[in-house]
């Protein structure tokens, strides 16, 4: 598994944690929860590009 991969994971399950602290009523917790969702857009789209880059290659 890839370093951005992995990094991949552990964004999500940042988002998971923060999003139930909100939905469960704690507001601040909604905006660690949106921060962690551009996180995973970030790494989402670096991700893409190892992808891409990979398949270019070989």
């Amino acid at each position: 598994m890839s370093n951005t991969s992995a990094q991949i994971q552990e964004a999500l399950q940042t988002f998971l944690a923060e999003d139930e602290k909100f939905t469960a009523g704690n507001k601040s917790a909604g905006t660690r929860a949106r921060k962690a969702l551009m996180d995973l857009k970030k790494l989402a789209d670096a991700r893409r590009k190892e992808i891409q880059a990979e398949k270019n290659a070989g």
